[in-house]
């Protein structure tokens, strides 16, 4: 974990050596008729071909590409293929990889492609399409099943590019010296083939359109390299590797950080986003009403990263309907707007607000703010508890001795009622590692956050620092769709 608060970037400008798009450029490899040029693993009746489409079915098989193109050996290129799956189908498209005769491809990278499957309901698989399997995971779902979508696969230099749709989902430079743990030691770029994966009996995933486009060994792309700090590189991608969803899920577009900036953001550093609006009775929240919230998710609905819904105030319920809220992937909320002895809204982020409450007392506070975290727990709708022990300026001071453990089990228990998770920030640095052991020990789920308030979105390091300090386990975690 060390030097994880420094999280720089390097910007490479090299020649314009740009590829020409044509389509003469793209050769097929697969010819809608025969598996010719492929050559299957065991079970080879898993693959065959329907109707123009290459269709694996079976018991888990890898096939391979070992046909003529390029001798079967690629280094720089681009693929392209229509893939679909059906639900609960998992399958997946190997790069830089090599024939064996039975079990998973050791050589090379895995593109992910899964958009419902689960596994085991207990350690459910929620690594998804187009993500670099146990490298760069994505654990937001694209596309649907039952539905053809077009995976296309950049390979240049040290730099993988995987776009759904033509929109970049995963962009990720392979380091000087990756991480990787025992057994996957040739997970790494070097040069190779593509394999298609057959994973199970109960997967169906089509292909047709397969196509490539090979590049010069020696060219040199134009593009602006962004590097992690190599000791939080090597953290995340253990992260990764090990399954842990390493999500932001408390990410605001503020400031100058646009959309196009902060997806940017989330592929090079490998963390899964997740942008929030904030939505209330407040004319300074950008929504209002549902008309308002229905405009804006039909303006993100197909950017890749989750939306998120931070409902302002108690009243936000008497405001939206909740057949409007659902279109958001989650809700989260949080008690930072209090009320005065006349039950009037105080915002405790602002200075000139807190004259109105009564800090005489700081015990008798602090009760009277847990038992109203613990309403909003009980009464409101919503996935996430953020900001879970944020205390205003006044009484910030006595943080750890307000915050006794029976408030704090008050609090998680009813988070726990109600299968609610509860946010560590990193901005704001809370809940306290204290707070946050109890909530493992009690069974609590947990999310990360940035809670930016301008375009610095720094980074998770005082998340990051919780796992290591409190033993959190993938299954702590709280995922949106789990």
């Amino acid at each position: 974990m060390k030097n994880l608060l420094i999280l720089s970037f390097t910007a490479i400008f090299l020649i314009n050596c740009q590829p020409s798009d044509t389509e003469s450029d793209w050769i097929s490899i697969f010819d809608g008729e025969s598996m010719e040029g492929w050559t299957a693993s065991e079970n080879a009746d898993t693959w065959s071909v329907e109707d123009g489409n290459l269709v694996c079915e079976g018991e888990r098989s890898h096939l391979f590409y070992t046909g003529e193109v390029n001798k079967g050996t690629f280094r720089n290129f681009e693929f392209k293929a229509d893939v679909m799956t059906m639900p609960g189908s998992n399958s997946g498209i190997y790069i830089h990889t090599e024939f064996q005769e039975e079990g998973w491809p050791s050589k090379g990278y895995e593109i992910q492609v899964n958009n419902t499957f689960v596994g085991n309901p207990e350690d459910p698989e929620l690594r998804k399409t187009a993500g670099l399997y146990a490298i760069r995971d994505k654990f937001l779902t694209t596309v649907e099943d039952n539905q053809w979508f077009t995976m296309h696969i950049s390979v240049k230099g040290n730099r993988i590019q995987i776009s759904v749709n033509d929109q970049l989902v995963t962009d990720y430079t392979e380091p000087d010296n990756p991480y990787r743990p025992e057994g996957m030691k040739d997970r790494i770029l070097s040069e190779g083939t593509f394999a298609l994966q057959g994973h199970d009996p109960g997967s169906r995933v089509q292909y047709k359109n397969i196509m490539v486009k090979t590049l010069p060994d020696d060219a040199a792309f134009e593009f602006k390299q962004r590097r992690l700090d190599p000791d939080l590189e090597t953290t995340i991608a253990k992260l990764h590797t090990s399954g842990f969803p390493i999500m932001d899920l408390h990410v605001h577009l503020k400031g100058d950080l646009t959309m196009e900036e902060a997806l940017s953001q989330s592929r090079y550093k490998g963390i899964d986003y997740g942008i929030a609006i904030n939505c209330g009775k407040a004319e300074n929240f950008p929504i209002n009403n549902d008309q308002e919230l229905l405009d804006y998710i039909a303006t993100v609905q197909n950017v890749p990263a989750f939306n998120a819904m931070q409902a302002e105030g108690r009243e936000w319920v008497d405001i939206f309907s909740m057949e409007a809220v659902s279109t958001f992937d989650y809700v989260f909320s949080d008690a930072m707007t209090f009320v005065d002895a006349d039950g009037s809204p105080v915002q405790m982020w602002m200075a000139d607000q807190l004259d109105r409450l009564d800090f005489s007392d700081p015990e008798a506070f602090m009760d009277k703010l847990v038992d109203y975290i613990v309403t909003i727990l009980n009464d409101e709708p919503i996935d996430i508890y953020v900001n879970a022990t944020y205390l205003p300026d006044p009484i910030v001071d006595q943080y750890d001795a307000l915050w006794t453990e029976p408030r704090m089990r008050k609090v998680i228990q009813a988070a726990i009622d109600n299968d609610v998770a509860i946010e560590i920030s990193a901005r704001l640095k809370m809940p306290s590692y204290a707070f946050v052991k109890l909530g493992k020990e009690m069974g609590v789920k947990f999310t990360f956050g940035t809670n930016n308030i301008d375009s610095k979105l720094g980074n998770l390091t005082y998340c990051l620092k919780a796992i290591e300090e409190c033993g959190l386990e993938r299954s702590d975690m709280w995922v949106p769709g789990w």
